[in-house]
């Protein structure tokens, strides 16, 4: 999903379609033809429930159903919510030495991980800026299970198979295996514990925010994460494709009509909402996770001993500061969009906004950019410029709206 002003989200993306810009392009991560577009295993359910399909990184995918954007935000954090996540790319990595391997990309303390827990990490470069971020799974000491996005599949795998061969050059056990056979669907919201409880026999209540399990769903064995992308509880199952149409349709019955099918327009107003970052969008090459406001994710022992591609650089900006930090904001006026401008109240430029648009649960404006350090503080006033106009705002702490993950008590 892209940021921009939610309710004009799907004429955006078909602006986008029809410009040739490269760069705008591989940033959007937007196929060029239908005809070279792949579907999910969902993709006539989708069709048959109203679906709005749209391209979407090399994918067909529903950007809305029947249902406006903003209904079916709200309807996350009411009821619940069901994705279809399937162009995202799981895969395992297997070995005596792939946690040691993980550790040289990444920059989460893997080792410090407990068997079926896991963790938001990030890919780097040698720059110490982004390549990917990713939630990473320790399914067992010799098995790594991990999510990358769909939009940068090709590169993740690149390089993750680069460093692999020169790894296993010097001796070191990984292996990997990309689940191309399995499907991806995350369920969100207040309903998501509830109605998947009457589809598998193990006990819900005893699975936390970040904990993982292979367990038995409607009759298929899936891969179970309590994890999302929209700031409510919720998990993300890799279910074997050929029975995803059916857990879907189970799920949808179990909840009464309550949860909705939801696409990638509530997808994106529901993780901006919730203060998530949208690789393309608010982390990129340049950007190190410390400037993301992610250094949370660098694991102690990893703050200390490096290891990991760009470590002097980022354990610099732990050190020093980062020159910029991301931050959010509430506007007046139009929505902000990528790009708007943020200047100090004396007209000088200090940042950028990265993703901005109507929040339909706060029903205000909301937007997360960079700044320069200094003038990152909650409450700095700002404008920001909206089409070359300035309109006021405030610096504010994120998420905007409370989250609400499964955590012990």
């Amino acid at each position: 999903m892209r940021g921009g002003s939610l309710w004009q989200l799907g004429q955006s993306i078909t602006r986008r379609l029809a410009q040739t810009d490269k760069k705008a392009v591989s940033r959007r991560c937007f196929a060029s033809g239908a005809a070279d577009l792949k579907k999910t295993a969902l993709y006539d359910f989708h069709v048959a429930h109203g679906g709005k399909m749209v391209p979407f990184a090399g994918w067909s995918m529903p950007i809305q159903y029947k249902d406006s954007i903003i209904d079916s935000t709200v309807n996350c954090r009411v009821n619940g919510s069901l994705f279809d996540v399937a162009h995202m790319c799981g895969l395992s990595l297997k070995g005596k030495d792939c946690v040691p391997f993980l550790e040289t990309l990444v920059v989460a303390d893997v080792a410090g991980l407990a068997p079926g827990t896991g963790s938001l990490t990030v890919f780097t470069n040698e720059k110490g800026g982004a390549i990917d971020d990713s939630v990473i799974t320790k399914v067992t000491d010799e098995h790594i299970y991990l999510v990358v996005n769909a939009g940068c599949r090709d590169k993740d795998l690149a390089h993750i198979e680069e460093h692999m061969k020169a790894f296993k050059s010097k001796g070191g056990d990984v292996s990997w295996h990309i689940h191309d056979e399995r499907s991806l669907l995350a369920l969100q919201g207040p309903l998501a514990a509830p109605v998947l409880q009457h589809l598998t026999k193990e006990d819900l209540s005893k699975l936390y925010f970040g904990q993982f399990q292979i367990l038995d769903i409607n009759g298929s064995t899936c891969f179970l994460t309590r994890t999302g992308y929209t700031g409510e509880d919720g998990f993300e199952i890799s279910v074997p494709s050929e029975h995803a149409v059916d857990l879907a349709k189970a799920i949808l019955e179990k909840s009464e009509g309550k949860v909705r099918l939801t696409g990638l327009g509530a997808r994106d107003s529901l993780r901006l909402e919730a203060g998530l970052c949208l690789y393309g969008n608010d982390m990129e090459q340049h950007i190190t996770p410390v400037e993301a406001g992610l250094t949370w994710a660098i694991g102690k022992r990893r703050r200390a001993e490096g290891g990991f591609l760009g470590a002097d650089v980022i354990l610099k900006q732990l050190q020093d500061g980062p020159t910029i930090r991301r931050v959010g904001f509430f506007s007046s006026g139009p929505p902000a969009r990528s790009h708007s401008e943020v200047h100090d109240e004396n007209g000088d430029k200090i940042g950028e906004i990265t993703s901005g648009g109507f929040s339909p649960n706060l029903k205000k404006n909301v937007a997360m950019g960079y700044v320069k350090s200094g003038q990152h503080k909650n409450g700095t006033k700002v404008k920001i410029l909206v089409r070359g106009k300035p309109y006021e705002g405030n610096i504010t702490k994120m998420p905007f709206v409370a989250t609400k993950y499964y955590k012990p008590s």
